[in-house]
């Protein structure tokens, strides 16, 4: 009922709090779809996991920019978004109350989506336990990895893609 991919986004984004990882899986999926016909809801997802990994690591303009855009973005699919088994009323005013933190520069808390659907919480919490993972464990901000991330990750795989999409285009 729910892409698998959508799943992994929310193991990461309420068990281990990888925000980065939640971009990654996410974007993938979003990928898989030719350019046109890409779901835009998805983008508001990722961009909603961006925006916290920046705020996180203190990057209030990023921070910001991002969940501008996810709310924008998720404002106008509120249609798509109730069928991933979440409250759309409860999401907006979460997500904007998150901008005004950002927005007063108030520290970073954790937030979790509101989820409705039971079917969907039950499989979390069964998914999140084979992980070793505690649905709604706080960040460890002691984590220098799962903070930096973006500098610390192994790029071979995306560098190689890079190259090789780069080859693509000159034939």
């Amino acid at each position: 009922m729910y892409p698998q991919a959508y799943i992994q986004y929310l193991l990461h984004f309420h068990g281990d709090r990888d925000y980065f990882e939640c971009h990654e899986v996410l974007e993938e999926y979003w990928k898989e779809k030719p350019r046109g016909q890409r779901d835009a809801y998805l983008v508001g997802f990722i961009q909603i996991a961006v925006s916290l990994y920046h705020y996180r690591r203190n990057n209030m303009e990023g921070a910001k920019r991002m969940m501008q855009s996810a709310l924008r973005i998720l404002s106008e699919q509120l249609h798509i978004v109730h069928t991933l088994g979440l409250d759309t009323t409860q999401l907006i005013e979460l997500l904007t109350k998150t901008l005004h933190r950002m927005e007063t520069n108030k520290p970073y808390t954790d937030i979790n989506l509101p989820l409705i659907a039971d079917d969907l919480k039950q499989l979390c919490n069964m998914e999140c336990a084979k992980l070793g993972f505690i649905w709604g464990q706080p960040s460890d901000a002691t984590n220098v990895y799962l903070i930096n991330k973006h500098t610390l990750r192994d790029r071979t795989d995306v560098i190689a893609e890079r190259s090789k999409q780069i080859q693509k285009r000159r034939r």
